[in-house]
């Protein structure tokens, strides 16, 4: 008998969205290396808030983002090609990362023109309290970020 909570062999753990946006790589680049303009992309409705001044600019960095469950998450900058792809791995507080990943990718299409995938990975997930959320995370959640990201991205000048 399988148990909700038990990984399902034949699951899906890497779920990704990708649409072009009207700005700039560099513009959107910004947006995304600063934790604080994080709370306005969040298409799961999931972070609440990150203090300013916590530019990301290499892997190994740490940023701290509020949850709107309370929650506070530090978040392990484990990719960072500059301008093109960041990504990260959320933990606890003081705890290793527990096995998933959010990354963004951005490739220049031309003036005003970018592609970006942002992908969500769990493959690795092994709190198995977490999976009923992972599960829920899915390409209409993401889409529903890259369409607020192109909403800030697009209205900023450059």
């Amino acid at each position: 008998m399988e148990h909700d909570d038990e990984v399902r062999v034949d699951e899906v753990r890497v779920v990704s969205a990708s649409r072009e946006i009207g700005a700039d790589a560099e513009v959107i680049w910004e947006l995304l290396v600063e934790p604080a303009e994080h709370s306005k992309v969040d298409g799961n409705d999931n972070v609440a808030a990150a203090e300013p001044g916590q530019r990301v600019v290499a892997v190994g960095d740490v940023f701290v983002t509020s949850l709107t469950n309370g929650s506070i998450r530090h978040n392990h900058v484990v990719e960072l090609d500059d301008g093109r792809l960041l990504a990260w791995c959320p933990s606890e507080p003081d705890r290793e990362p527990p096995g998933h990943r959010w990354r963004w990718e951005l490739e220049p299409l031309g003036p005003r023109r970018t592609l970006v995938t942002h992908t969500y990975d769990w493959t690795e997930l092994s709190d198995e309290t977490r999976l009923e959320r992972a599960r829920a995370t899915t390409a209409e959640r993401l889409d529903a970020s890259i369409d607020r990201l192109a909403a800030i991205a697009e209205r900023s000048p450059g």
